[in-house]
């Protein structure tokens, strides 16, 4: 409601952008230059435009969301080559990596240029600092850079107990998107960019993303809210308890499995189909992998304790 009182310039230049700009340098220890973008798909666009050209290779995981979920984005705006990788548990390593560092300065072959990583990934894992320091040094070593997603990185903070900065940026990111809309904002996205190379052309990489907003008070006064007394942090630390309270009480019920560890606010389960399509009677879910059956519950910042319980009393009542 601030921000709406009176009139100010556009495309950012109003003291709401400077300040939340100020709010988000103050969560890194190395310089960096925010860009406030509007939805997720955009950030990942615009970055991965920023550090390829058109006939490098992204790398990712084979869940990755640039890869299954945004609708070939990535792909049309870069122009690139995905090379997805298959993961038991959606995170990169350097040894899955590695057979594909090959094929340096062929003029036949595309080029690897960049690693893209999920924080959290979309299986709901999260990577460690050390997990996220070894890809980033194996990435440059490569001269290949990396962009981290961080749509989630809010929860895989709070789950670690560390700062966004000790598994992003302090690690060695090039680019970062920092999400907010996944954790309570009502529609914002932060392009952090590290890398001092990628600094002077990454307004051009946001306005040609299409993602520079014209009335940018309206993002930007959302993450200086977001980024005071911890706001980012509760909300996600209250997701993550409400998955492993949800978590706590399947993992009791004998024929309930789950496919993927609950390390953050995202759950990967199977039942009984019949179970599982009287459950979508009354619930909405995905079925992450239809031919096992396999369903995704994602807790937020707003679910309650007793949205929780009556969950839990369905299940049990099937």
């Amino acid at each position: 409601m601030a921000a709406n009182t009176n009139h100010a310039f556009g495309y950012g230049d109003d003291p709401w952008t400077e300040e939340a700009t100020r709010k988000v340098k103050e969560q890194f220890t190395h310089p960096c230059e925010p860009l406030f973008v509007f939805n997720g798909t955009g950030s990942n666009t615009m970055a991965l435009q920023l550090m390829t050209r058109p006939y490098h290779v992204i790398f990712c995981a084979d869940t990755a969301h640039i890869a299954v979920d945004e609708c070939g984005a990535p792909s049309k705006a870069t122009g690139c080559f995905m090379r997805t990788i298959s993961t038991p548990d959606g995170k990169l390593t350097p040894e899955l990596l590695k057979p594909y560092m090959i094929n340096f300065g062929v003029e036949h072959h595309s080029q690897p240029g960049a690693v893209y990583i999920s924080q959290c990934t979309e299986l709901g894992t999260v990577y460690t600092p050390a997990e996220v320091r070894a890809l980033t040094t194996f990435a440059h070593e490569h001269g290949l850079l990396l962009h981290m997603d961080g749509a989630r990185i809010s929860n895989a903070a709070a789950a670690l107990g560390v700062s966004l900065d000790e598994i992003s940026g302090a690690c060695g990111v090039d680019t970062l998107t920092l999400g907010g809309t996944k954790n309570g904002l009502m529609g914002a996205e932060c392009v952090v960019v590290f890398n001092p190379d990628l600094m002077k052309e990454a307004r051009y990489a946001r306005k040609q993303a299409c993602q520079l907003a014209s009335k940018m008070r309206y993002i930007s006064c959302q993450f200086t809210a977001f980024l005071t007394d911890n706001l980012w942090l509760r909300c996600a630390r209250h997701a993550n308890e409400m998955a492993a309270k949800l978590s706590d009480a399947l993992q009791a019920m004998p024929d309930v499995t789950f496919t993927q560890p609950v390390e953050s606010n995202q759950l990967f389960f199977i039942m009984p189909r019949e179970k599982e399509d009287k459950l979508q009677e009354f619930y909405h879910f995905y079925f992450w992998n239809d031919a096992m059956n396999e369903m995704r519950l994602v807790t937020s910042w707003d679910t309650t304790d007793e949205d929780i319980d009556s969950l839990i009393e369905r299940i049990k009542s099937l």
